[in-house]
């Protein structure tokens, strides 16, 4: 982890906060305030706009750099708007493709159809784990969180940190009697989704009162917008509690939680634990990639892990765009899983890779 922070301070140093990075477009990629479908610019340059994904952007971020030095006139504008907001623009026809950590329901594919006149593509890009990061101060000893706990926190009962539950699943870390500041998304969110799936899984209680999805009504907390907003709400509050996807509590040096999985082990979110929670979906991948890995069976399986996804129409008016982006996917199945390691994204097993490949073949 060292490593990979190293990396990030020396990637960011120039740049206030991961908030700002959410403000401008991609390195060696334009930029826009809202995301408008992809033109031909000047001197042959093609110009692709996606958005979506806050969870994936440091990933698509050093991609769309590196492809640049393959494509050097393809420019990709990227705007990470959170995935409800870049699933809604999928649908509206304004961006090229979107980024997602909730694969898009029944009813969303449905109504993509009847505005698009044309079907939408998942492609697994990624794998990664949302984290239960936190702010106590004096507390340097690394937690660990059952699901129960987390549930009880994010549903409003279990409300000081020196909860019976919390010291019990931490024997010897003398926890203080404050209030738990519980922070959530504020915007659409497939973290939001991955987080709210795991809870249904583990919690009948979370499962029959919130559910699982995009943006949900929260019984407890207050709200900050994208991965960046919360990590920074939580940096910024004395005994807060969020989540984020991995990478951002690393950038931000905040500390971060053990969550017991099913095999009653305290994991830590890490590449070996992310792609022990996916080894399940290898070989039993659907057709659609459609898949949960929250709370995945498992020894050494970190249990709020996912693929993040891609999204594509499976039918391009424009060849050139066509041609582009899935140039760019198969690029990114391949030479571009080499550097997610460095980003604390695990890389697809070949299997996944081998069926996506033969997917992209339904694009049109």
């Amino acid at each position: 982890m060292e490593t990979t922070h190293r990396l990030w301070q020396r990637k960011l140093s120039a740049i206030p906060s991961l908030a700002l990075v959410l403000m401008v477009a991609l390195s060696g990629c334009g930029g826009q305030q809202k995301p408008q479908g992809g033109t031909s610019a000047a001197g042959g340059t093609l110009v692709l706009t996606g958005a979506g994904s806050t969870f994936a952007y440091p990933l698509y971020s050093k991609w769309f750099d590196e492809y640049r030095k393959v494509a050097p006139n393809l420019q990709c504008n990227y705007q990470a708007i959170g995935s409800g907001a870049g699933i809604e623009q999928m649908i509206a026809g304004t961006i090229d493709f979107g980024g997602t950590d909730s694969p898009m329901t029944d009813a969303q594919m449905a109504e993509f159809k009847t505005k698009r006149g044309a079907g939408v593509l998942h492609f697994p890009v990624a794998l990664g784990a949302v984290v239960p990061t936190t702010n106590l101060p004096g507390v340097n000893a690394e937690l660990t969180f059952k699901p129960e706990i987390l549930a009880g926190i994010y549903l409003g009962t279990i409300t000081k940190w020196n909860d019976p539950a919390l010291t019990a699943a931490n024997p010897g870390v003398k926890l203080p009697a404050t209030d738990i500041v519980v922070v959530h998304r504020s915007d659409g969110s497939g973290t939001t989704f991955v987080w709210s799936d795991y809870l249904s899984k583990v919690s009948p209680a979370w499962k029959s009162k919130i559910g699982s999805a995009n943006s949900l009504s929260w019984p407890a907390g207050i709200g900050a917008k994208g991965n960046d907003g919360v990590a920074g709400t939580v940096r910024q509050t004395p005994n807060s509690i969020g989540y984020v996807e991995l990478i951002y509590a690393i950038q931000n040096n905040l500390s971060y939680g053990k969550v017991v999985n099913q095999g009653k082990e305290a994991i830590r979110a890490d590449l070996a634990s992310v792609t022990a929670a996916a080894a399940g979906t290898a070989s039993s991948m659907p057709a659609d990639f459609r898949v949960s890995i929250t709370n995945a069976p498992g020894k050494g399986a970190y249990p709020i892990s996912t693929y993040t996804w891609m999204l594509l129409p499976d039918t391009f008016a424009d060849s050139a765009k066509k041609q582009a982006l899935v140039g760019f996917l198969g690029w990114a199945l391949t030479s571009g899983q080499e550097m997610l390691a460095p980003l604390s994204y695990a890389r697809l097993a070949p299997e996944v890779i081998a069926k996506e490949q033969a997917a992209l073949q339904q694009i049109h």
